[in-house]
């Protein structure tokens, strides 16, 4: 297993631990609230590092290539979903459903399509498009927008809301030209 490999696993391994901060996070414990922050800046950056490091030792993966969008997918939703399903959080800290709906739909769309072409071909081809690079970067930015309390929260809110439709309408398209 890759350096790369393994800072996708930890991004995994951070996922329920942020969950857990966000879960016995009171008012007057401020500390689990930061926690969860620091570790999903942490999980943020190694997504950065993960891809750095595979292209630099020239090390991609197969294992690489699935692990490293799932890592992504654990963070981004474990965090999105307890912002807006633990009810005892402060409302400047959570996240609205609609938003959850949105990407959880278009990861949906994304593995039945992904699926669907491997049973059609044969073959497992997990290759992020720029602009679904951008909406995982506009999805992850929303997490610290709502646990800082940024009252850019609702603008990040919209413009990830739109870039993960957009991505989705485009992974479709190119999946269709993949199966016809």
């Amino acid at each position: 297993m890759s350096l790369a490999d393994k800072i996708s696993l930890l991004r995994i391994l951070l996922a329920p631990c942020i969950v857990a901060c966000l879960v016995y996070y009171q008012p007057g414990r401020e500390a689990l609230r930061l926690i969860a922050l620091a570790l999903f800046l942490i999980g943020m950056v190694s997504d950065a590092v993960d891809g750095f490091v595979a292209r630099s030792q020239r090390q991609p993966s197969q294992l690489g290539t699935i692990l490293d969008p799932l890592a992504d997918k654990f963070l981004i939703l474990s965090a999105l979903i307890s912002l807006s399903t633990i009810h005892a959080l402060p409302e400047w800290m959570r996240i609205p459903a609609w938003f959850n709906l949105i990407v959880i739909s278009r990861d949906v769309v994304l593995v039945a399509g992904t699926l669907l072409i491997f049973g059609f071909t044969g073959q497992l081809s997990v290759r992020p498009s720029r602009l679904g690079k951008w909406t995982v970067v506009a999805q992850m930015l929303v997490v610290p927008a709502a646990l800082l309390g940024l009252p850019v929260k609702s603008a990040l809110l919209m413009v990830a809301a739109a870039l993960t439709i957009l991505s989705g309408i485009d992974y479709l398209r190119i999946g269709t030209k993949l199966l016809g």
